[in-house]
């Protein structure tokens, strides 16, 4: 199965990058936005795994998790991954990030243990979308640059989730299969 962990949105936040997406839309690029109900922050992709690997991640995060409080982040601003001259994702910023950078760099030193690759400069952020060609690229870096210094707003992190991926033609499926409370 198709494992990542994440950071679910506070939905107090959801209908302010719902508009932003919005905005970003009336390029009429052809960019796939990432459905409401979607939105997350990944800590990890961890890929196509089989149960037993679910089981032992499971287990680290458990251990681990016990050392991280819950802490606060602010999503504000706009920008692209990989480049502006090679656009492949939409992402909005977040501010106050160091205890995130921290648990992710606190799990990701147990996930290489456990075999999976390390995430190189890992920078937190929300992929609000995923743009598929070049059509209309100086309007989306227009309205990138107008939307650059927007502020969605702060949000409790209080947990974290381990998520199932199922793609489907309409997009992909997301299941939980374990929570996992900051202390």
């Amino acid at each position: 199965m198709r494992v990542f962990l994440a950071i679910e949105i506070d939905e107090k936040l959801l209908d302010k990058i719902d508009d932003v997406q919005k905005q970003f839309a009336e390029c009429e690029a052809p960019v796939k936005y990432v459905e409401t109900e979607n939105l997350h922050c990944t800590l990890k992709f961890f890929g196509e795994i089989d149960e037993d690997k679910v089981n032992d991640i499971i287990e680290v995060i458990g251990n681990k998790i016990e050392n991280h409080e819950p802490f606060k982040i602010n999503i504000k601003k706009s920008g692209v991954f990989p480049n502006e001259r090679y656009i492949r994702v939409l992402w909005l910023g977040m501010e106050d990030v160091e205890p995130f950078s921290n648990l992710q760099k606190d799990l990701d030193e147990e996930f290489v243990k456990m075999g999976f690759k390390k995430e190189r400069s890992y920078v937190p952020h929300l992929t609000i979308g995923r743009v598929k060609g070049a059509k209309n690229k100086a309007e989306l870096l227009s309205k990138l640059k107008d939307l650059g210094n927007i502020e969605i707003g702060e949000m409790d992190i209080n947990k974290i989730v381990l998520k199932k991926s199922e793609l489907t033609p309409s997009g992909p499926i997301y299941t939980t299969l374990k929570e996992f409370d900051l202390k």
